[in-house]
């Protein structure tokens, strides 16, 4: 396995640079997973294509997540979506020619309390629904799973074609790949604003100049929101902060993804552990949490304890109350303030997760943790993202609030929205995803993830 040894930070060297082309048929925002592999299937399409990031490559939520590519527990609306990605990952790990630590390992939900078997069993038809090969698992099946646990669970959710990667190496592979297919990258290159003329998308404004282009994706992550105000487009996206941790190197008892109501584990291709608390996450308040909140109201009382909130959003974050929610395109913007969100972990759950891995595998003996992290993952208040062009502002296409979901999904994503872009059929009913949802009156529906 090549590349970094950990999420990807501003300090790394700038692997793609080189002058922009004055045009493209296509301009993608973000150089996360969902915006690489937009920009890798439309190159194969034939579209010149340019993506521009404000950082690095994967530098924000796409090499700071679990590493999980899960199918299971998803919304059921994004489960083909998911599953497409399935396939399309392990189609893209061959053409990379690197070791980006894919496996089809399997993820396991622990049922720790008795409350959690109807939730879980309540997703099975869904699965079969679409052929997945999910199952439930008895407490005796699951002890034999995890024979040396000291908690003893009262049975799983199982589905074995679920994979793993290693996030800081898999998305820079990728982005590799989609050089060699002719996509133009270029890092340290924020996008300041859209030119819109007759109320059409006719370029990209950045910081190294102006692309004229017809048709864009915004794939900007917690950015979007911040991006897509400034051009008169509100959406109800929140960032919340998200911690992890790696542990050092300990014997495998389990290859794949596993988790109960309080921990997740996923063993990594170094021989140590991904640790995450389960459902934890912090919302840092500023002007758009503010706007936000209403929407998210249904969501936030169905886990009130899942949810801590700080006061204010730090110096440089999308939302903090210093950025800026108005600049001129020939002025310095937010983007380029921040080249990488690279929040803080909170060491407090980073002590508790090693606690309570330990408590549960006493065998595998003093758990070291050797480095720790959190990201700022962009979030909707029905869990599933925007995907859909924007019709206030034709040649727009939005793909954002991945909510946690992105790196499994990103293929998915990705190759739907190249599609949208270039006004094809996306090949599935994205209707669940359509940006005027927010808008239209409609009440937003929560479906059953897990």
């Amino acid at each position: 396995m090549t590349g970094p040894t950990g999420p990807v930070s501003a300090a790394q060297p700038v692997e793609h640079g080189g002058a922009l082309p004055e045009a493209a048929d296509l301009v993608v925002i973000g150089g996360g997973v969902a915006g690489v592999t937009a920009a890798l299937y439309a190159a194969r399409a034939g579209q010149s294509v340019v993506l521009i990031e404000k950082g690095r490559i994967a530098g924000e939520q796409s090499s700071r997540n679990w590493g999980w590519i899960r199918q299971q527990g998803r919304d059921p609306d994004e489960l083909p979506l998911v599953m497409e990605a399935n396939r399309r990952w392990q189609e893209l790990a061959a053409e990379t020619n690197e070791d980006l630590g894919l496996e089809r390992t399997g993820t396991v939900y622990l049922i720790r309390r008795e409350a959690d078997r109807g939730r879980y069993e309540s997703w099975l038809p869904h699965a079969r629904e679409h052929g997945l090969d999910t199952r439930m698992l008895s407490a005796r099946e699951t002890a034999e799973m995890f024979p040396d646990a000291a908690a003893r669970w009262q049975g799983a959710l199982y589905t074995p074609s679920d994979m793993r990667a290693e996030p800081w190496v898999a998305v820079p592979a990728l982005a590799r790949l989609a050089v060699r297919a002719g996509v133009r990258v270029r890092e340290d290159c924020a996008a300041r604003a859209l030119d819109v003329e007759a109320g059409r998308i006719t370029g990209v404004v950045t910081e190294h100049g102006r692309i004229r282009t017809p048709r864009v994706i915004l794939a900007g992550g917690a950015w979007s929101s911040l991006f897509l105000r400034a051009h008169g487009v509100p959406i109800p996206q929140l960032s919340v902060r998200s911690t992890a941790a790696a542990t050092e190197a300990l014997p495998e008892f389990c290859r794949g993804g596993a988790a109960d109501d309080r921990l997740a584990f996923r063993r990594r291709q170094d021989g140590g552990y991904t640790l995450a608390p389960s459902s934890y996450h912090e919302i840092f308040v500023g002007p758009d949490a503010f706007r936000a909140l209403p929407s998210f109201r249904r969501q936030l009382m169905a886990d009130p304890l899942g949810t801590a909130y700080r006061p204010w959003a730090p110096r440089g974050w999308p939302d903090a109350w210093s950025t800026p929610r108005r600049w001129q395109p020939d002025e310095t913007s937010p983007f380029e303030r921040c080249r990488v969100l690279d929040p803080p972990p909170n060491e407090a759950k980073v002590r508790q997760m090693a606690r309570r891995f330990g408590a549960a595998f006493p065998g595998l003996g003093e758990i070291r943790i050797k480095r720790a992290w959190a990201g700022l993952i962009d979030t909707m208040p029905d869990l599933v993202p925007i995907l859909d062009r924007c019709e206030a502002l034709p040649g727009l296409v939005v793909l954002t609030g991945l909510s946690g979901h992105g790196f499994g999904i990103g293929p998915g994503v990705g190759r739907v929205a190249a599609d949208l872009a270039m006004d094809r059929d996306p090949g599935h009913d994205l209707a669940r995803f359509r940006l005027s949802r927010f808008s239209d009156g409609s009440e937003l529906r929560q479906g059953p993830h897990l």
